[in-house]
Order: structure tokens, then sequence, then C-alpha cells
């Protein structure tokens, strides 16, 4: 396993009519200068774009400010130089290999195309992934994006474990500070769009694993009304859960999604436990003791808390999976996919999978009752490897078929793009795991602002994603020349892309649903 994979380990409402900008073009005199409804920054030359970085959208959530809605930013005089923020606090990960304990953490990263344009330009925000516990925006450099795809991208970091997540009874918002920061992120797109070339009406709200379940959880907010007119989600989806064993071994059946009330009693059950480690004095109220708490010393459970609260909020007041079967989402297109082999990423946690020990795999995960069912559907003899086996039965379980689920709902009522990244050779996956989890990130983003060398072959399907994706953010619809026509699924059939380099398959219409034998899986599930 290296390096770069174990990195990858650490990821009925329609909306009313959008807000008007409050940020002016810039009135600067320096054209690299932009004036936002916080004062002016400057930019950096990036290739063919410029870039932003460390832009505060909201105030340091700390102090007294620590699980607490946003508030706003504090106003600057002079110029804010372009520069790498904080990332908000995790532990050490390849992504942010020293780890990060500063709460203040609260910016966002601006890249647009360098040209000049006649007419104001779609905005595409960035939710990174993570595991809802890692990650921060600047490491997804978006130069090439913005400007082969003219469009402004804004990256963001939003509180992360323990910070964003965590809840106790009577906290306000418990579960979804994460959540809240997104929102106060797309707000001040709504306000400063315009000051760098943007459609505040046409943003649309991106992201992968962790960020796209987040942009699931925003279709469903009644508190994102207005914030956005699209939605792309990559490898996270509303229905996303896991049956036990099956992500991890001894991990038990669950959700990115629980109740707020499970989010509180864990929050209880955990300071309770830890009195002394927090520091709290004699007579101090718990939650005072946990505001007052050093940030390294929560830092250290912050894995604990990494599930969104629903149900008591207004930002989540039901599970998404339930709001969206239901039909109540904001009636926006939706761009939607996954990776062909996404759980391959997670091989290592199940050392040796042989012929020997798959079946007893299966039964770990779906019950003696079951895994007769499973492994006929997923004989040995259909795969490479006892592994491969593995990888289709909890890919498809787990990844595939919770997505199409979504997309199927939400096909009833909107425009749905359904796609999978099939290309097996992805510079982040090891040879022989295939399109794995996140995969398909660097022909999108440059990571870590390092844009991957790519054969010809991959350098076109990188081009056509882009092209596919700035498309959808400009219009809605991601066709265009130069690329094979995408129709969009219906709630019945789950048609959709396979992207993959001409060396490979090619980019191919495919029946998703039948490719990850997702009727198969219902009548398990």
């Amino acid at each position: 396993m290296t390096k770069k994979l174990v990195g990858i380990l650490a990821a009925g409402l329609a909306p009313a009519a959008l807000l008007v900008s409050a940020a002016q073009p810039s009135a600067a005199a320096d054209p690299t200068v932009v004036r936002t409804d916080g004062g002016l920054v400057q930019s950096t030359a990036v290739g063919d774009a410029l870039v932003y970085n460390g832009i505060p959208y909201a105030a340091p959530p700390i102090g007294p400010l620590r699980w607490k809605a946003p508030q706003p930013a504090k106003p600057w005089d002079g110029v804010r130089q372009s520069k790498v923020s904080n990332p908000c606090p995790q532990q050490a990960n390849p992504e942010v290999p020293d780890g990060a304990s500063a709460e203040d953490c609260l910016y966002l990263n601006v890249t647009t195309p360098a040209a000049k344009s006649a007419k104001p330009r779609g905005v595409l925000l960035w939710i990174p992934g993570g595991g809802f516990f890692s990650g921060a925006g600047y490491n997804y450099g978006a130069s090439r994006l913005a400007a082969r795809g003219d469009v402004i991208v804004v990256t963001i970091n939003y509180r992360l474990g323990i910070f964003g997540f965590f809840g106790y009874p009577g906290l306000p918002g418990s579960g979804t500070y994460g959540l809240q920061d997104q929102q106060a992120a797309l707000r001040w797109v709504q306000r400063n769009a315009r000051a760098f070339g943007g459609d505040p009406r046409n943003v649309t709200v991106a992201g992968e694993s962790a960020g796209g379940m987040s942009v699931c959880a925003q279709l469903t907010s009644p508190t994102a009304t207005g914030l956005f007119a699209k939605a792309i989600m990559q490898s996270g989806s509303c229905n996303f859960n896991w049956d036990d064993n099956s992500q991890y071994p001894g991990q038990a059946a669950d959700s990115p999604f629980i109740p707020v009330s499970r989010v509180q009693a864990n929050g209880k059950e955990w300071a309770e436990g830890n009195k002394d480690k927090l520091g709290c004095k004699p007579g101090q109220s718990m939650l005072a003791c946990l505001q007052a708490a050093k940030s390294d010393v929560l830092l250290e459970d912050t894995l604990q808390f990494t599930q969104i609260g629903y149900g008591g909020t207004a930002t989540m007041p039901l599970s998404p999976a339930k709001a969206l079967k239901a039909g109540l989402f904001h009636r926006v297109p939706v761009l939607s996919g996954n990776n062909h082999d996404e759980a391959a990423a997670w091989l290592v946690a199940f050392g040796d999978v042989t012929a020997e020990n798959y079946p007893q795999l299966v039964t770990n995960m779906v019950g003696a009752r079951q895994a007769a069912k499973v492994l006929r559907e997923y004989p040995l003899n259909r795969y490479d490897s006892a592994a491969a086996a593995w990888t289709a039965v909890t890919t498809d379980r787990i990844w595939s078929c919770t997505q199409l689920a979504s997309d199927q709902q939400a096909a009833r009522s909107v425009p749905v793009y359904a796609y999978e990244f099939a290309d097996k050779h992805s510079p982040l996956a090891d040879d022989g795991l295939g399109a794995i989890h996140a995969a398909e990130l660097p022909y999108l983003f440059g990571l870590g602002n390092y844009d991957f060398p790519f054969p010809e072959p991959q350098q076109r399907l990188s081009n056509q994603m882009i092209d596919y994706w700035t498309a959808f953010a400009r219009t809605g619809n991601p066709n265009g020349p130069d690329r094979p026509h995408w129709s969009p699924t219906t709630s019945r059939t789950v048609t959709g892309l396979s992207l993959a380099p001409t060396d490979q398959t090619g980019i191919r219409p495919v029946n998703l649903s039948t490719e990850h034998h997702c009727g198969f899986w219902a009548g398990i599930s």
C-alpha cells in the first residue's frame, strides 16, 4: 500500500430567488486586486488562471464561537495577499502531514480564468472529502479546471471531526457545524461572486466522498435554499451506508447520517468519561468545560465524531435519504457517480483476501442466511482473484448501488447525469487495484497543487472530464463537442457514462444498475 493510497483513505424545496451580490466588481486600479465585502484581496498568477488563497468567509470559530453557527468575518484594511490558510484541526495524515490544531480555519480559495469575459461566469464551489475528519481546500489546485472550463472555482475549508460534528444535550446545532460552515461559504459566494466576474445565480456545489455526502445533505437542507443552482456528487450520496464488517473488520453497520439524539448521547458519554483530560474544574458545567478545553486535547478523539446529525435542527431536519425519497430536496440538475473499483481502497484493512477466507468475509457482512446468495452472485471463477471478488461485492453494495438509488430518486424530478470512472491506471492507484476511491480527482484538479503528467490517452480523458464537468456547471448539461453524448438517467433505468481512456474501453454508455448488480442488492437489503 503506497503513501498516496493511504492518503486517499484518510475521503421538494424549489430554490428561492438567488441573492443579489453585495460585492461589486473591483474598484481597485490593479486588475489583479479584487474588492470583496470584507476588503481587498490580491491574486497570484498560476498558469492561465488567477488564484486568491486564504480569504476568510466567516469569523474564526474560537473561544465562545466554538460549536456555534458561523459568524461574519471581520473586515480588514489594506490588501490581503494570496496565502495558504490554516487547515481545519485534524490529526496527521498524508494530506496534512503534521496535522493541525488551529481552529482559525474558515477560509476559502478562489480561482478565476486570467482571461476577461464579456458575461458573468458560472461558479463551482468544491467541498473536499476526507471522511469528515481530514482535508483542506487549498490542496485542490483548480487553475486548469477554471481556465479550460471557463468557470470560477471556489475551494473551502470547513470544521471537521469533533469541531464540526460534535453534539451534546442542549447544544444548538449539534452534529451540523461543518454543514453550517459550507452554507456560510455558499452565502459568501452569493455576496461576492460578481466581484470576481461570477454569476451568483449560476453556482454549482460539488464534492467528493465526504464532500459528495455533504452535497447531498445540502440538497435536502432547507437552510440551503437559494444558495446553488446545480449539484455534483462524486462517490458520496444521500443513501450511502454500509453493512457489518464491510468497510472495516469489526465495524458495525451504519451511515454517515445519524439522529441528532445519538450524536448528543455520544458526546455526553465521551465528555463524562474524559473530565480529567479536559481539565474540568469543580462546579463547572460540562459545556463550559468543553468550550474551554484546548484544541489539541479535543483533537485526540476527533475520529469519534464524523457523522452528521439530523432531526431537531433547521440545517438537517430529516435524514437526507428520507428527504430525497420523499421528494423534499432542491430542484436542481445533478451530476453523480462512482469509481468502478471504489472499495479496493479498503482492501488493506482486510489483509490477505483468499479463496479460503472469502466466504467467511461475505458471511460476516450479510449473515449466514444471505451469504449463499451473495456467493452465487459473485462466484470466484468470475474474477481474477478473491480480492477482486471482495472488491466487487463491497463496491457494489456500499458505493455504487447507494449512489444509484439517490440518482433514481432525484431523477423523478430533475435531470441527473450518472457516471462511473473506470480508468484502471490512475496515478492514485497501485497497479492491479483499478479505479479505486478518489482515483478520478487528478483528472480534474492539481492535487497538492501538482498536476500529474498523463500519457496522451489519459490526458485526453482528463480534458474531456473537465469539459463535461464545467459544461454542466455553466449550463446544467454536460454535453458539447469532442466528447461522446451523455444522456440523463431516469427513475426507472440507470444508464450512464463509463469514463475510461481510449487505450482501455473509451467513454461509452453503460447500464450502471446491471454492471453493479443493484437489482440483486435491492433484494438482499
